[in-house]
């Protein structure tokens, strides 16, 4: 093996493992996105159910 192979080696391994580090936070981000987004939904139904709920009896 010559030393372009090893360092051709060496550079496949490193870019793998940035890659890997970067795909795994970028679906920690996608999926904390993902959650909030659920969240809000889930909030907004509440929000407009206990509305409906007090507006009601009030009357």
């Amino acid at each position: 093996m010559t030393k372009n192979t090893i360092w051709t080696i060496l550079g496949v391994i490193v870019a793998v493992a940035i890659a890997w580090w970067l795909v795994g936070v970028l679906f920690s981000v996608l999926w904390f996105v993902a959650k909030l987004a659920i969240v809000a939904v889930v909030a907004l139904v509440v929000f407009l159910v206990l509305r409906n709920v007090f507006a009601k009896s009030e009357d």
